[in-house]
């Protein structure tokens, strides 16, 4: 299914949005890309703030669904509305979704991982939240994955973003943090050469920030579960 199909909604009206953030990668020699290229890691998010290193499970995102992963996209099929996969990395979540047959759309700044999706037969596009995408507010599930609550840095604006996005009643699934954080960051990528890419805005929020930030969106938290350690919150927008 390509990113062009008919079957994707279609809102022609859409405003237009600002031009892609700074988000730290991206590029061809960045250490994420190259991530995405070999399905290998390590790789971490090492913190300006102080010596901290926040592990990335390259491995596991590269790999099929997982158990918890698979809880998204259960619920996400379970609904049987198109999905929007933000952040979508090398895209087992959207890919998973589109072999039950629903339309579903991923997206990501980052081309060898856009590439990858498209590779497992998923659909994807190299494009930021933040830029206009197909099907502005008639998306009925999205999913923010593996700590994609921290892109751009600022989850008040993500949220609002994807407010947007999705249509009214819509849903969406979020991954969180498991303990009750809510933290703003400067972080680098570094690969296991001690490489390091760009300084880059990022944020960490626990289920409760979470909470909060998504009713000043407009959302409401229907639900939340645990998996494999994990910890995911299901919001939902009001019915026009």
């Amino acid at each position: 299914m390509s990113a062009s199909s008919s079957t994707y909604p279609t809102r022609p009206t859409s405003p237009a949005y600002p031009s892609t953030p700074v988000l730290g990668w991206g590029r061809t020699d960045d250490p994420f890309a190259t991530a995405m290229r070999t399905g290998r890691g390590p790789l971490w998010l090492r913190t300006e703030e102080g010596p901290d290193r926040i592990p990335l499970h390259v491995e596991r995102w590269c790999a099929e669904p997982d158990r918890a992963d698979s809880t998204m996209v259960d619920r996400a099929v379970r609904r049987g509305l198109p999905t929007l996969d933000i952040g979508c990395g090398p895209g087992r979540l959207v890919t998973a979704i589109q072999r039950h047959g629903l339309p579903a759309l991923g997206v990501d700044v980052t081309p060898a991982a856009v590439t990858r999706t498209v590779g497992l037969g998923g659909s994807a596009l190299c494009r930021s939240v933040f830029e206009r995408l197909p099907g502005e507010g008639r998306w009925g599930t999205g999913l923010l994955a593996d700590g994609n609550l921290g892109i751009g840095g600022d989850p008040s604006a993500l949220l609002d973003r994807v407010a947007v996005l999705l249509a009214p009643g819509g849903r969406l699934l979020v991954e969180v943090e498991p303990e009750e954080v809510d933290e703003r960051l400067t972080v680098r990528l570094e690969d296991g050469a001690g490489r390091l890419g760009p300084a880059f805005p990022w944020a960490r929020l626990g289920p409760a920030a979470t909470v909060r930030v998504a009713e000043a969106a407009g959302f409401t938290a229907s639900g939340d579960w645990r998996s494999d350690g994990r910890v995911f919150l299901e919001l939902l927008l009001p019915h026009a």
